[in-house]
This record gives structure tokens, C-alpha cells and sequence, in this order.
């Protein structure tokens, strides 16, 4: 079985939406951090304070099939008009893999068959 490493980063109000979009498409866990981020605009400053706005960092790993269905899903919360995106998608072949939870792997396999 293949693997892949999906990471969004996502604005922290939408972080739930797209956990649940995730979810719904067949991930069955991640790991979430926080974070900022330096865009190419200047932000706004108030008081010589710069705002940029806290960032959530989802990282899943998916079975390779899995992945592209569940990074369409978080697009489509992350970008739903096709206009301007608040966030970032992406996935990553993964080359070695150790210390995944055997019943994560089956609920990849069930999950693959349901598909088929």
C-alpha cells in the first residue's frame, strides 16, 4: 500500500469545515498544529502591530488513492466560488512509512473496497 502526506494550511476559522470535509471524504485522523504565515501583501498595522491572523496546519497521512479526494475536499471548503483561495492544499509522496496504526491501515482497506 502506498501512502501520501496531505498538508493544508488552512485560516483558523475554517480549520472545523475542513476537518469535517476531510473527514467526510475518508480520513480517518490527523495531526493539527498552529501557526502563522507571511503572505506577499503587507497587512494591516494598528498601533505599529502587525495583524496576520493565526493559520491551521492539518497533517494526514492517506493512502495514496484516498488523497486526492480528500484534498479536492478541502478546496472546495478553502475555495468554493473558484476565486480567491483562503488557504493551501497539497500532498507528498511519502517514501518510508513507520509507527502507523495497523487498524488505520485496515480502515484505508475497508474503505478502499467500499469504493470499488
Amino acid at each position: 500500500m502506498k501512502f501520501s502526506l496531505l498538508v493544508a494550511i488552512v485560516p483558523e476559522d475554517l480549520e472545523q469545515e475542513c476537518i469535517d470535509a476531510a473527514t467526510e471524504a475518508g480520513a480517518v485522523g490527523m495531526t493539527l498544529m498552529t501557526g502563522r504565515g507571511i503572505g506577499g501583501e503587507r497587512k494591516k498595522t494598528f498601533f505599529g502591530l502587525t495583524y496576520e491572523g493565526s493559520q491551521s496546519i492539518m497533517l494526514l497521512t492517506l493512502e495514496k488513492s484516498l488523497s486526492l479526494r480528500v484534498l479536492k475536499a478541502i478546496r472546495q471548503v478553502l475555495n468554493p466560488t473558484g476565486e480567491d483561495s483562503r488557504g493551501l492544499v497539497m500532498t507528498l509522496p511519502v517514501e518510508h512509512l513507520g509507527g502507523i496504526d495497523m487498524a488505520q491501515v485496515k480502515r484505508f482497506e475497508e474503505r478502499l473496497r467500499q469504493d470499488v
